[in-house]
């Protein structure tokens, strides 16, 4: 099954420069995460008893191609809470995006959340880029959910203008 995407994007962003820059850098991620030999990696890796880390690590090189720094530190060092970082950072101008990449804890723990958050109280960041799985499963008796379709229902609110936050755009990529 080939990766999803779904883009959220706040009425003001949509057509800047700094927009088309994120939506160039979401296109090519989406282009390269649908490669077949990436997807059969991702299916390899995105199994029961695994970690985000191992999916990580089948796109980390060409994340780096695009710009992305690996657990960018200091972004949040004006706050108390310490080891607060991303799984990847990328400069674009005067803002950036930050990269998260979900697995098992998606819903449950709500790690959706945390990571928009995270990038709600970023200063150097306001977009996000979020991978989460589409169907998973959480060991080899359960069922499998569409965590992708619930992280798509459970964000949509938050770009309804009433409810704008400084997070612009939201791309969810489901691999």
């Amino acid at each position: 099954m080939p990766t999803a995407i779904h883009k959220f994007s706040q009425n003001q962003v949509i057509g800047t420069l700094e927009y088309e820059l994120v939506n160039k850098t979401g296109d090519a991620l989406l282009n390269h995460l649908n490669r077949p030999d990436i997807r059969q990696e991702i299916n390899a890796v995105n199994q029961p008893g695994n970690s985000s880390h191992k999916v990580q690590s089948v796109f980390l090189d060409f994340a780096h191609g695009l710009g992305f720094q690996s657990e960018k530190k200091g972004l949040f060092s004006h706050y108390r809470t310490k080891g607060l970082r991303p799984d990847y950072f990328k400069r674009i101008n005067d803002t950036g995006i930050l990269l998260e990449v979900e697995r098992g804890k998606t819903i449950m723990n709500n790690m959706d959340l945390l990571d928009f958050w995270k990038c709600h109280i970023c200063e150097h960041a306001n977009h996000l880029f979020l991978l989460v799985p589409q169907a998973l499963s959480h060991n080899q008796e359960s069922n499998h959910y569409n965590t992708f379709k619930m992280v798509v229902n459970r964000m949509e609110p938050f770009f309804a203008e009433r409810n704008y936050t400084r997070v612009q755009s939201l791309f969810i990529f489901g691999y």
